[in-house]
This record gives C-alpha cells, structure tokens and sequence, in this order.
C-alpha cells in the first residue's frame, strides 16, 4: 500500500531546480522574451479573427514585434449524427492551422508545424439555432487550435527565444 508522504512534497520544488527546471513566463524563463513580441497576420474570415484574438490574449499584443506568424486554416463539416430518414442531427467541426513563426529581423523561420481538432455541435431546432451552434462551433475551434499552437511555442521556445 502506498502512502502519502508530505517531505515527497516538499522535496519536488528543489528537484525541480536541479534539474533546471525555470517557469515559462518567469524572469528568466524561455517565453518572457514572447510577450508582445508576436505580429500574427491580419485576419480576412470569422475564423481567422477569432484565431488572431486568441493567440493576442496568450501572447500580448505585439508592441516590441521581433516576430512574425503566418496562418492557414482549413475547416470541414462532416455529418455524424444521421436519423433513420437521413436527416443530419450533430456536426463535427474539424479544423487544422498550419502555422510558421519567422524572425523579422533575420526573415528565418524559427518554428511552425500543423495542429489539428475537432468540436461538435448540434444541428436539431431552429435554423437560427442552427447557425448559432455553428458559429460557437467554429469560435471553440479556432481558440483550440490556438492555445495549441501557443504549446508548441512555449516547448520549443528555449531552442529558439532570446
């Protein structure tokens, strides 16, 4: 039988030192040079605009711009929910982003790759609440795929980040 034992907990923090462990965003961490520093291209779509406003609120707004990030979203609506007579009753909404993050000075790209997921949403009701599924759908997506490609740059971010 395993037991809780307090002095594990007390330990962890300065193992966690030893190992070299620094929070992303502390004083020294690899992301705090990220902070304000990402211009992510104008959106010209829904998607793209609910994209760029998540990226800015893990990100800042770019003030000091040593970086720029380019975007291409593709999404697909394919019918999962299927009534004895046909009728579409639940959506999935797949989406991928693929993404490059390339230094304004040097013009190199520093990292990108490709995130993909999916949300859902009901098609039974009004056509207005329908659509309005669809849209929160769609606004869910774009802030997934976004904080994962906030992951991405958070991990690699210690290669690459001054």
């Amino acid at each position: 039988m395993l037991s809780f034992n307090r002095r594990t907990l007390l330990w962890l923090p300065l193992a966690l030192a030893a190992c070299g462990f620094t929070p992303a965003y502390g004083p020294n961490g690899p992301a705090a040079g990220l902070q304000g520093s990402v211009s992510v291209a104008s959106p010209d779509d829904k998607n793209s605009f609910d994209l760029v406003e998540r990226l800015e609120e893990r990100l800042g707004r770019p003030k000091a711009v040593s970086y720029d990030m380019t975007y291409t979203i593709k999404t697909e609506a394919v019918g999962v929910g299927i009534t004895p007579d046909n009728a579409i009753t639940r959506y999935n909404l797949k989406g991928s982003i693929d993404w490059a993050l390339i230094a304004r000075a040097s013009g190199a790209r520093v990292t990108g790759g490709e995130v993909h997921s999916f949300t859902s949403y009901s098609a039974t009701g009004s056509t207005v609440a329908g659509l309005s599924a669809e849209e929160d759908a769609a606004r869910r997506l774009m802030r997934l795929l976004a904080d994962q490609i906030v992951e991405r740059m958070l991990a690699t971010s210690g290669i690459w980040a001054q």
